[in-house]
């Protein structure tokens, strides 16, 4: 056989797998570089995708109960008689003396200001919710004037006390609304709304479907 030949033989033998070889080296790299980039695609968007949302329970609660603004939960009326006077002196004595005797109802409202609720007074242990509400006070207080009315006024003998009816009626009245939230508050008004509070709370929060809530009271402080 002519060397020539077999030379020319064994160049196309080892050029034909060479060329095979370096077509399926391609794909191999090929496919793993898009297996490489997909995965490292795949990572990149899961590291910046957003988390999936969560509900934060204490903001959910918080500006559930603040749309309620102020909870009025006990409501104390009281009728009281108020006596007042006023005395005409000449010099250090006392000549007459007018008298107003002032019969009065009067309204206190107790309850919690929902208005101070903030995140700190929520506690979330597990499924556990606690809420601890602000502490009941005394909300208004206030005299119905359609059911108050001045008894008595009197100037005495011969009429020589002073004429200062307007001025007795409204101290009367001042008078009035110190007594009537004292008598409340010796009646535990805010006893009574710190109880009612908690009901109602809790009757509220649980129309959101937060069923696992305790609601506590605060420690009452000065009733006034």
């Amino acid at each position: 056989m002519n060397p020539s030949k077999i030379n020319k033989i064994n160049w196309k033998n080892i050029t034909l797998p060479s060329n095979t070889g370096f077509t399926i080296l391609t794909c191999v790299l090929l496919w793993a570089g898009w297996r490489i980039s997909n995965g490292f695609y795949q990572t990149f968007t899961s590291f910046f995708a957003p988390s999936e949302p969560k509900i934060e329970i204490p903001t959910l609660i918080v500006n559930q109960i603040r749309s309620a603004s102020e909870l009025t939960t006990t409501v104390f009326v009281t009728q009281t008689v108020v006596p007042t006077s006023a005395e005409r002196k000449l010099g250090d004595i006392v000549i007459a003396t007018t008298k107003l005797l002032y019969i009065a109802q009067g309204e206190v409202k107790a309850g919690v200001d929902l208005g101070e609720i903030t995140e700190n007074n929520i506690q979330v242990n597990g499924e556990q919710i606690e809420l601890k509400l602000p502490p009941a006070k005394i909300l208004d207080r206030q005299i119905n004037v359609n059911q108050s009315q001045v008894y008595d006024y009197n100037r005495g003998f011969l009429g020589l006390g002073p004429d200062v009816a307007p001025e007795l009626q409204t101290l009367a009245q001042r008078e009035t609304l110190a007594k009537i939230v004292e008598t409340a508050c010796q009646k535990g008004v805010l006893e009574e709304a710190n109880k009612k509070a908690v009901f109602t709370v809790t009757k509220l929060l649980n129309t959101t479907g937060l069923n696992n809530i305790k609601v506590t009271p605060s420690p009452l402080k000065n009733c006034s």
